[in-house]
């Protein structure tokens, strides 16, 4: 089983990369909009993955990253944001930009995901 957590404020986004990763393999998902709700759905389910905005509706998806990964230890992470320049502290975590690649997402999930 695959559990991942998606931190994406723009639904439409979130349902692509939940269609994406579900066709890679993922077997089920959570979903935050703000750094907290990321935070709280890390505690209520340790995910495998994690995919993550940067800007969020409320507070930021690293500080929300760097958090889980604290908490939960190591999990994997990729980033998936408009505004890569703004992701300094992603720079050792795979950053795609929007509009992403369904074949790009496949594959860095492949790479990452412990199936």
């Amino acid at each position: 089983m695959c559990h991942v957590l998606i931190i994406e404020d723009d639904a439409i986004a979130a349902m692509d990369i939940q269609g994406v990763l579900r066709g890679e393999g993922a077997t089920s998902f959570s979903f935050a909009t703000t750094e907290r709700e990321a935070v709280q759905c890390a505690r209520d389910q340790r995910p495998a993955l994690i995919t993550s905005d940067v800007m969020l509706a409320r507070g930021s998806g690293p500080a929300a990253v760097r958090t889980i990964l604290a908490e939960c230890g190591p999990t994997p992470v990729i980033f998936i944001t408009a505004t890569p320049d703004q992701c300094d502290s992603c720079k050792s975590t795979p950053v795609l930009e929007k509009p992403f690649s369904s074949e790009r997402l496949g594959s860095e999930f492949r790479a990452a995901a412990p199936l």
